[in-house]
């Protein structure tokens, strides 16, 4: 049975429809989707300015130099979460072997330096594009297979550098480790600390702005067609092939580059250090906790873990409790919140914060006037057959007799 709110013409309807008579209630109707409020831009915009000056003041108010030293390796924590996250993030590839181009962008750096005698960011330069050279062959392998044979075969790559590394030792020291050059000899180690913690936080934002341009680009809708259903994304056209190795060959870059900066600035290097698997565990950790599919997602889950780990660290020595902890906190995370903290603090404030209504309030009045102008007849259409789509009511509420059409009057 037809309601007050079908708009459809009498000559499409097989029964005439009674409307609200005016002033008696209102009615529900769909409404136009909300427009996007401007305070939340604005939100957004003042808490990336706090953190902006909380990130450049951190240097002054870093109480001593080991404080200031932590904060660095949480920056380098936050480069490397980052730079994973432009593989595992947009493509849903979760690799435990990044840490193998961590360790070749580390070498490359201190060996280019040492034997070539370059300059030391050219050094770094020249590493990091020795990691793309690298990544292009490995990933063309590597990307052949998916899902748990894709970690698999991560975790052999870094494996297999980390037994070169450590064995070759006429060339890399082996065991003992590679002293690298610090590019700022003249700096005392306050001043070393504070130039390099600027670096490294340079070097997070070009990966940020990097990650931001990817993921409002094609070629990033691409790449989350290829996370949501890889065999769907390549039916309707998606070149995934190429779309994954670019992906790849990106977020090794990115982590090749922090690998060196780590080396211009620790200064010694240590192959079961630099290709261990623990690092790869560590930036996957870091990207799930903040969650994967928002820009600082990696960011926040630095911070947060790459505190504790060094807290932990300092309470408990060269116990392996530190492990423990942080394996405690994967837990805590993975239990209740599997898609990081920033989508589920999103979630909450959703369910807690204002709602926007999915109606509008229609009076009668307005209602009647929309039934009237659509049982109207059309422009064009033929006027024979009911001339009216609304019975109208008498003062007592009775239906008022129905006009009759011509076809009535002649019987």
């Amino acid at each position: 049975m037809p309601n007050a709110s079908d708009t459809r013409p009498a000559s499409r309807r097989g029964a005439a429809a009674r409307p609200v008579p005016d002033g008696a209630g209102t009615a529900a109707a769909p409404a136009a989707p909300p427009a996007r409020r401007p305070w939340g831009r604005v939100v957004r915009l003042a808490a990336l300015v706090v953190l902006a000056v909380l990130v450049l003041a951190f240097p002054t108010m870093a109480p001593n130099a080991y404080i200031l030293s932590a904060g660095i390796v949480v920056l380098s924590y936050a480069c490397t979460a980052t730079a994973w996250n432009f593989m595992g993030g947009f493509t849903g590839y979760v690799s435990l072997g990044h840490a193998a181009f961590f360790g070749l962008g580390a070498y490359g750096t201190g060996l280019l330096i040492r034997d070539l005698g370059l300059p030391s960011f050219v050094a770094w330069l020249v590493a990091g594009a020795l990691v793309l050279l690298i990544t292009i062959p490995v990933g063309i392998a590597a990307l052949r297979v998916r899902g748990a044979s894709f970690v698999i075969v991560s975790i052999s790559f870094v494996l297999i550098l980390l037994l070169v590394f450590q064995a070759w030792g006429s060339f890399t020291g082996g065991s003992d480790g590679l002293v690298v050059p610090r590019p700022f000899p003249d700096l005392l180690r306050p001043e070393h600390h504070r130039t390099f913690f600027y670096l490294f936080a340079a070097l997070l934002v070009v990966m940020l702005v990097a990650w931001w341009a990817i993921d409002r680009s094609r070629f990033g809708t691409g790449l989350k067609a290829i996370r949501e259903d890889e065999d769907k994304a390549q039916a309707l056209g998606v070149p995934t092939r190429n779309y994954k190795l670019v992906a790849y060959v990106v977020s090794a870059t990115f982590t090749g580059l922090a690998g060196g900066m780590y080396a211009l600035w620790f200064g010694d290097l240590d192959p079961i250090f630099q290709f261990s698997i623990m690092l790869g565990s560590y930036m996957v950790l870091m990207a799930l906790f903040g969650g994967v599919r928002h820009l600082f997602g990696p960011l926040l889950g630095a911070v947060v873990v790459g505190t504790g780990l060094e807290y932990f660290k300092l309470e408990f020595g060269d116990t392996q409790f530190h492990l423990v902890a942080t394996a405690l906190l994967l837990g805590v995370v993975v239990l209740f919140m599997p898609d990081g903290i920033i989508p589920a603090a999103q979630a909450l404030f959703k369910r807690f914060g204002p709602q926007d209504s999915s109606i509008r309030e229609m009076t009668a009045a307005e209602l009647l006037e929309r039934n009237r102008a659509a049982a109207a007849p059309a422009e064009g259409e033929p006027t024979a057959g009911p001339t009216t789509a609304v019975v109208p009511q008498d003062g007592d509420g009775d239906a008022a007799p129905r006009p009759r059409t011509g076809q009535e009057e002649d019987r």
